[in-house]
C-alpha cells in the first residue's frame, strides 16, 4: 500500500504539485480547525518526462459557467459518446473525432496515468522571443568591459529569429538604431524628464506623422518602423556586436566626494514604452543591467552626493528616506505597464553599494522577471547566472515560457483564496472564486509574463461546505489548473493538470486528515504567507503571528496532558515543523539585521517564486560533514556538527560554505594535502569541492561562493546559519571541545524554543 509520504513525491515528480493537506475536511468549520490552510505549491512548467503533447485543441465542457477541460476523472459513455463533466456534472458530446474511442482505446487526456498533459495550438503564430537590453554605462572601465563581454555572448546563446534592441543610460538615455550601416546612430534623452507612453514614439521617429523612410527586409517587404530598434538577431547581429564592443563609459564627469548620475528610472520608462508601442501584448524580456543606484530624475534613490548614504532599514521604519516613496510608486507604474502588454523585466544588480531594488521590486515580483544581486559584472555569479538564463531543453529551445496565464477551477465544495507567487490578478470572477481573500485574491485567474520550469506558485483554497451539510466521506474534490503560455518556438501550448483528494468527515475520520499533513509544503506556504504581509507590517508582529500559528497547531495536533509539557508529543509527520518556524524566524526573510534593504528584498523575491525543495534549503539550510570516518553525512545543522577534524559544507541557497575545521586547518599549512603518503587526505578535501561544483552547475541563480577556515572571518556565514546549542554563555570552560565551537550569540537555541513550545502548547491558561 503506498504511504502519504510516497504519494506526496509521485504526485510532484508527475504534476509538479503538493498540497499541505492531502485529505480534505468536508466541511469550513473542520477545515477552519486545522490551523495551516489548505492549500499547495505548483509548478506549471515542470518538467516531466513522459507528458504527452498533444497536436489538437483541449475538449472543453459547454456550461458558460464551467468550462472545465476533459480529464482522467470525467465519466464516459462510450456507446452514446457522451461525456460528464467532474465539476458541474454537465453532459457534453463527444465531437466526431471521439467516434473511435473505446474502454481500450482512450485518448491521452482520459488515460488514468496522465492527470497532466500539454496542448499544441499550432495555429497560434506569435513574434520570435523579443529582447531588449538596458545598459548602465556609469560603471568603471572593468565593470563595463566584463559587462560587455557577457552581452556579447549571450548572442551566441539566442536564435536567429529573436529579436533585441539596446538602450544605454547614464547622466543621459540613448536608444541606438540597430538598421545604421557604417556609423552608430542613437536617439539621446534626457535623464530628470520622464515622457509619456505617447511622447516616445513620437521622438523616435515611430509615431503616426513619423518622416523616417520605410525600412524594407531581405525579402522587398516593408519592416515595421520599430524595426530600427528592434531588429531579429539575423539581420543585426553584424551591428549590435559592434555597438556592445563600442560601448565605453558615460563621458560626464564625476566631481569628487559624488556619485556618478544615472537615469535608471528613465531608460526602464523609455524601454517600456517602445516594446509596449512596438509588441503590445507579445511575450518580451526587458534585461536591466545597473551597476548603482539611480541618482538623478523620476526613479530617483539617492541623490550624488557621497556624503549622503542610501537608505537603511533604520531610515525606512523612521520614515527617513526622503526618495522612497516617489521612486516606489515610480516603478510600481512601470510594472503596471509591464505587466498590461505581457512584458517581463529582469533585473541583473551588481555591485558593493545598494542599487535601488527595494524601489523596483514590483518590477521584477509582478512581471515574473529575474532579480540577481552580485558584486561585480567580473563575478563568477553575474557571468554564469546570465548564461543559464539562456538555458535549453533537449529540444534545443529556451526552458522560458511567455505571457502566459494560468486559470484554476474547482468542484463543489472548494473554492480558492488567492494566490502568493510572480504573478498578478486579472480580476476574473467566477464560481470557484472565495470571498476570503489570501495574497493575490479575488479571482481564479492569473497572468504569469514569464514562467520557467522552476517557477512556483502557492495557492490557497477554502472550503465553503457548511458544516450542518458536510460533502460525503471518501468522496472526490477537484481543482484543475489550466496554464496557457507563449512557447519559444511562437506557438501557443496549453498545460492541463487535474488533480483529485479525498473528502473526510473530521469528526470520524481525524486520524486520516492528519496523517495526510505534508510539513515540507505546509513551513513553505506558511513562509510566503508571512513574507507576502511583511510589507505592510512590523517584522516582530511578522514572527508573532508566526509563533502564535506554531502555538496553536501544536494545540491541535500534539498528544499531551494539560500542564505537563514533559508528555508532549507530536505525530511524526509534524515533527519537524516546529523546527522549520524556528529557522524562518532566525532567517533574513524576517530579520533584517545586518542586511540591506536591497539583500532583503532580494531573498524575499527568492522565496516568493521558488519550489518547496529549494525554499525549504532557504528556510533551513542543508549542512553535510566530510571526514576520514566514511562517506560524507548531512548532520545537524547547530553548533555541535562543527569538529576540528571535520568539514562542513552549507548549502543555503544563496550561498555555499565550505569550513575546514581547526585540525584540517593546520594539516594543510603543514602541506599533508602535498605528499602522496597522504592521498586520503588530499580525496578528503577535493570531495566537498566537487559537490560543491556540482550545485553549481545546476542551482539558479548561482549562489556566492566561499571557503573559509574555522577562526576566519568568512566563518560568521556559517556561524550565523546554525543552531546555537553551545554559546559563550553555556561553556564551562574555555576553547572548544566535543561539544562543538560557541557561538557568539543571545539567541536561544532550537532546544530553548522547543522547551517554551511545549510549555505554551500545554497550559492550560494558553
Amino acid at each position: 500500500m503506498t504511504t502519504f509520504e510516497e504519494f506526496i513525491q509521485m504526485n510532484e515528480d508527475r504534476d509538479g504539485i503538493r498540497f499541505t493537506w492531502n485529505v480534505w475536511p468536508s466541511s469550513r468549520l473542520e477545515a477552519s480547525r486545522l490551523i495551516v490552510p489548505i492549500g499547495c505549491m505548483y509548478q506549471p512548467l515542470k518538467e516531466r518526462p513522459g507528458v504527452p503533447d498533444v497536436q489538437y485543441d483541449p475538449l472543453v465542457c459547454r456550461r458558460s459557467s464551467c468550462h472545465a477541460i476533459l480529464n482522467p476523472w470525467c465519466q464516459v459513455d462510450y456507446r452514446s459518446k457522451v461525456w460528464v463533466c467532474n465539476f458541474c456534472f454537465n453532459h457534453n458530446s463527444l465531437p466526431s473525432q471521439y467516434n473511435t474511442i473505446t474502454e481500450h482505446n482512450l485518448p491521452a487526456e482520459l488515460n488514468p496515468a496522465l492527470s497532466t498533459i500539454d496542448y499544441t495550438l499550432p495555429r497560434f503564430q506569435y513574434q520570435a522571443p523579443i529582447f531588449l537590453f538596458v545598459v548602465d554605462t556609469a560603471l568603471d572601465e572593468d565593470e563595463l568591459n566584463a559587462l560587455r563581454d557577457s552581452l556579447q555572448m549571450s548572442l551566441s546563446l539566442m536564435p536567429p529569429s529573436a529579436i533585441l534592441g539596446l538602450i544605454t543610460f547614464g547622466r543621459m538615455v540613448q536608444v541606438h538604431e540597430l538598421g545604421c550601416e557604417g556609423c552608430s546612430k542613437c536617439y539621446v534623452f534626457r535623464g530628470t524628464k520622464d515622457l509619456s507612453p505617447k511622447q516616445v514614439p513620437e521622438l523616435l521617429g515611430m509615431g503616426k506623422y513619423s518622416t523616417q523612410p520605410q525600412l524594407q527586409g531581405q525579402d522587398g517587404q516593408p519592416l515595421p518602423v520599430s524595426s530600427r530598434f528592434l531588429q531579429p538577431l539575423h539581420t543585426c547581429d553584424i551591428n549590435l556586436t559592434d555597438l556592445l564592443g563600442e560601448l565605453r563609459k558615460d563621458p560626464s564627469r564625476v566631481a569628487m566626494g559624488r556619485r556618478p548620475l544615472r537615469s535608471t528610472g528613465v531608460a526602464l520608462s523609455i524601454a517600456i514604452s517602445l516594446l509596449e508601442y512596438a509588441y503590445p501584448n507579445t511575450g518580451a524580456r526587458v534585461m536591466l543591467f545597473v551597476g548603482g543606484p539611480c541618482s538623478q530624475g523620476p526613479g530617483q534613490v539617492v541623490n550624488d552626493d557621497l556624503s549622503q548614504p542610501i537608505r537603511s532599514h533604520h531610515n525606512i521604519v523612521t520614515d527617513s528616506a526622503p526618495f522612497l516613496r516617489r521612486a516606489v510608486k515610480h516603478y510600481e507604474s512601470l510594472a503596471s505597464r509591464a505587466v498590461a502588454n505581457g512584458h517581463a523585466l529582469d533585473i541583473y544588480s551588481c555591485a558593493l553599494d545598494q542599487t535601488g531594488l527595494l524601489e523596483m521590486k514590483n518590477c521584477c515580483d509582478s512581471t515574473g522577471g529575474h532579480m540577481v544581486l552580485a558584486d561585480s559584472f567580473n563575478s563568477s555569479l553575474f557571468k554564469q547566472t546570465f548564461q543559464r538564463v539562456f538555458a535549453k531543453d533537449k529540444k534545443g529551445e529556451f526552458k522560458m515560457a511567455f505571457n502566459g496565464t494560468l486559470e484554476v477551477r474547482t468542484s463543489r465544495g472548494l473554492k480558492v483564496s488567492g494566490a502568493i507567487g510572480p504573478c498578478v490578478s486579472l480580476n476574473v470572477k467566477g464560481p470557484s472564486v472565495s470571498d476570503l481573500e489570501v495574497g493575490i485574491g479575488g479571482t481564479c485567474k492569473w497572468l504569469f509574463c514569464t514562467l520557467n520550469p522552476n517557477t512556483a506558485c502557492a495557492f490557497f483554497f477554502d472550503v465553503v461546505n457548511q458544516h450542518s451539510a458536510p460533502l460525503p466521506s471518501a468522496g472526490n474534490g477537484f481543482i484543475q489548473f489550466v496554464t496557457q503560455y507563449q512557447h519559444p518556438t511562437r506557438t501557443r501550448h496549453v498545460r492541463v493538470t487535474t488533480i483529485a483528494r479525498k473528502w473526510e468527515d473530521s469528526s470520524t475520520g481525524v486520524q486520516h486528515v492528519t496523517s495526510s499533513f505534508d510539513q515540507e509544503s505546509a513551513a513553505v506556504l506558511v513562509a510566503r504567507m508571512v513574507v507576502y504581509r511583511s510589507g505592510s507590517e512590523e517584522d516582530q508582529d511578522a514572527v508573532r503571528r508566526l509563533d502564535r500559528l506554531l502555538i496553536r497547531l501544536c494545540q491541535k495536533f500534539g498528544e499531551y496532558r494539560k500542564d505537563l509539557p514533559d508528555t508532549f508529543a507530536l505525530p511524526e509527520n509534524f515533527s519537524l515543523y516546529p523546527q522549520f518556524m524556528f529557522h524562518l524566524r532566525r532567517s533574513p526573510f524576517l530579520q533584517v539585521f545586518n542586511n540591506s534593504p536591497d539583500e532583503t528584498t532580494y531573498y524575499r523575491h527568492a522565496l516568493i517564486r521558488e519550489s518547496v525543495s529549494q525554499c525549504l534549503i532557504m528556510i533551513q539550510p542543508i549542512l553535510f560533514s566530510y571526514s576520514f570516518h566514511g562517506p560524507p553525512e548531512p548532520v545537524l545543522l547547530d553548533s555541535s556538527s562543527i569538529q576540528p577534524d571535520r568539514i562542513l559544507l552549507l548549502d543555503t541557497f544563496f550561498q555555499l560554505i565550505i569550513f575546514h575545521g581547526e585540525i584540517i586547518v593546520k594539516w594543510k599549512e603543514m602541506g599533508y594535502q602535498n605528499q602522496s603518503e597522504y592521498d586520503n587526505f588530499r580525496s578528503l578535501l577535493q570531495a566537498p569541492l566537487d559537490d560543491a561544483e556540482e550545485i553549481l552547475c545546476t542551482r539558479f541563480p548561482v549562489p556566492r561562493y566561499v571557503v573559509t577556515d574555522q577562526g576566519g572571518s568568512q566563518a560568521r556565514f556559517l556561524l550565523s546559519k546554525v543552531n546555537p546549542s553551545q554559546t559563550h554563555n553555556t561553556m564551562l570552560a574555555y576553547g572548544v571541545g566535543e561539544a562543538g565551537e560557541p557561538v557568539l550569540t543571545d539567541d536561544v537555541s532550537l532546544q530553548v524554543f522547543v522547551e517554551h513550545l511545549k510549555k505554551l502548547a500545554v497550559s492550560s491558561t494558553t
